[in-house]
């Protein structure tokens, strides 16, 4: 069995490219509203889409496309176009829940290698064995199965690929299938829409029918957000996960996330799989890193426990937190400038989050500023905050969005950070 693919989420071109820039194998990305995220499917043209698929075979790696929504019928014949229109661009893969559009892609594109999508809830190996006998190539896992269960689905179906998520956010209901949404808001969770209301607060109300009285439950120090999911993170089971020899794909959630959230966690994975086959992987390590990103508090799920064994995996306080690190900044793709995330001020050092640990960085020091070492991490420093045109600031917020030029060119998507005080 080949090394493990690192499967990374692409929202839009420049995330894309930040996500293959920080080490993944491959990425996954929708364009249209078939994708079960609509916001990050509008984030690419047709156009631009296959422009994507084409960088992304340029640097040798892969591109899946999303095609998971549940359509109606009468959907059915934009579907049918949609189809035509990506698979003549060659991506990768299809990524598909429905049965239906199985049978409609195999129809359309019959060279297009099918993923089904985690939406399609396998948990057996007799599911399994429906989907693969429909043609599938690929099952991304349940989020609630566990590595044994895949360890007889693998057994049965030995040509099966696997793919497994091992991080990002997590549903509160069973893989997705959810209506709250669709009853506050009319958003439907399943075509692409979420409002993600159960990550909301939540006032809750005893009523007794014989009285017609309404009491008001008092809230206590646990909060409100009753519904809310902590995020998935399985950076420490890596190895446990590796060690099984039976998963083809580790898969990244957040297409809607941050540049800055895709360029860490691709880049700690790739070096939590890199390590593990150089019998180096250090768990500490990835935990901390993952740690500066936003996110709601971290489970390890049920990959690896038993949805019975587990009573850590909400987030009863509030539905999201500042990791450890504030994103300041974010270098161009040409690396000759910075723009303002955050805050920039001069003389203040900030930690460089570089793409790949032996990307070529030097130290310098000029009128603009330096760029040094310490302690094993990369710094910079300005002692000017000018702009490509000359005009000069003295500090400069995130409205601002001038560019400002950089003491000397950095890897491209190189993100500025400072630890938040706490």
């Amino acid at each position: 069995m080949s090394n493990v693919e690192l499967l990374s989420p692409a929202g839009n071109f420049e995330k894309l490219k930040i996500a293959l820039g920080y080490g993944a194998d491959a990425v996954y990305a929708g364009v249209s509203h078939f994708s079960l995220r609509i916001r990050s499917g509008k984030e690419f043209t047709y156009e631009s889409f296959e422009e994507a698929i084409k960088y992304t075979h340029a640097q040798g790696k892969k591109l899946y496309v999303t095609i998971n929504g549940f359509p109606f019928n009468a959907q059915i014949a934009l579907l049918e176009k949609h189809i035509e229109r990506v698979a003549a661009m060659n991506p990768d893969a299809l990524i598909v829940a429905a049965p239906g559009v199985i049978k409609l892609a195999q129809k359309i594109a019959p060279h297009i290698p099918i993923h089904l999508s985690t939406q399609a809830n396998v948990l057996s190996y007799l599911d399994a064995e429906v989907y693969y006998d429909m043609g599938v190539k690929r099952i991304i896992a349940a989020r609630e199965v566990s590595l044994k269960d895949l360890a007889q689905i693998k057994t049965h179906l030995p040509e099966l690929e696997l793919e497994v998520f091992v991080h990002g956010s997590m549903c509160f209901a069973y893989s997705g299938r959810c209506l709250i949404s669709s009853v506050q808001s009319g958003r439907v969770s399943n075509r692409g829409s979420c409002a993600n209301d159960c990550r909301f607060p939540y006032t809750l109300y005893a009523h007794n029918e014989e009285s017609g009285t309404l009491f008001r439950v008092e809230e206590s120090e646990e909060g409100t957000h009753i519904m809310n999911a902590k995020d998935l993170n399985l950076s420490a089971h890596v190895k446990d996960i590796l060690d099984a020899g039976i998963i083809d794909s580790l898969k990244i959630e957040g297409r809607t996330k941050s540049s800055y959230y895709v360029g860490i966690t691709t880049k700690t994975y790739r070096q939590a799989i890199d390590d593990y086959y150089a019998d180096a992987f250090d768990a500490s390590k990835y935990m901390q890193e993952l740690d500066t990103t936003k996110n709601r508090g971290f489970s390890d799920g049920y990959l690896v426990n038993r949805p019975y064994e587990k009573n850590d995996t909400q987030n009863l306080a509030h539905s999201i937190s500042e990791g450890t690190h504030q994103v300041v900044a974010e270098v161009s793709e040409d690396g000759l400038t910075c723009l303002c995330k955050d805050k920039l001020s001069l003389h203040v050092s900030y930690e460089l989050v570089l793409p790949q640990e032996h990307a070529c960085v030097v130290e310098i020091s000029n009128d603009i500023g330096k760029i040094f070492k310490d302690e094993g991490a990369w710094y910079i420093e300005f002692n000017v905050l000018r702009t490509e045109n000359g005009k000069s600031f003295e500090e400069i917020h995130s409205g601002n969005t001038n560019a400002m030029v950089l003491p000397v060119k950095l890897p491209s998507y190189t993100f500025l950070r400072n630890k938040i005080k706490g």
